[in-house]
């Protein structure tokens, strides 16, 4: 799909296709245009891809577990190019520090009730026929070459 469609979808729509809402995908832009701002403050080459791309490919392949050659074809980038711009996307936004997921002590100090669901997982071995001697056909050795 291309990504200028993608921006025009309902609501309901852009979320099953990104994994976002769309205000958390505003938020993440600003983020991301506040920390473009400072990164050529210093000069440089301007990017190929929009913010909002940068966005959407790193979304992409959190979303669809997608290959950076996958998104590296989608988007007309090359492959080096997609995984540093996804890597620099991760980055910013763990940063930031909205989009961070609480660490162990966070379990620990809240007064959560934490449910554990144990799984069996106990190896059975698999069925399989008994090889017997007579079952095997054997060629004469005068026969192999």
């Amino acid at each position: 799909m291309d990504c200028e469609r993608l921006l025009y979808l309902s609501d309901d729509q852009f979320r099953r296709s990104t994994g976002v809402k769309r205000a958390t995908f505003e938020k993440m832009t600003a983020i991301l245009n506040k920390a473009h701002t400072l990164k050529k403050l210093k000069g440089g080459r301007p990017n190929k891809l929009s913010i909002e791309k940068q966005l959407i490919m790193s979304l992409m392949y959190w979303r669809e577990y997608r290959t950076y050659m996958h998104c590296s074809l989608s988007f007309g980038v090359s492959e080096s190019s997609a995984y540093k711009t996804i890597r620099w996307v991760e980055d910013i936004l763990i940063q930031e520090g909205s989009f961070s997921l609480p660490g162990k002590k966070a379990l620990y100090d809240s007064d959560n009730l934490i449910e554990v669901i144990l799984v069996d997982a106990t190896e059975t071995p698999i069925e399989r026929p008994k090889k017997s001697r007579k079952d095997i056909i054997l060629a004469r050795k005068s026969d192999i070459h």
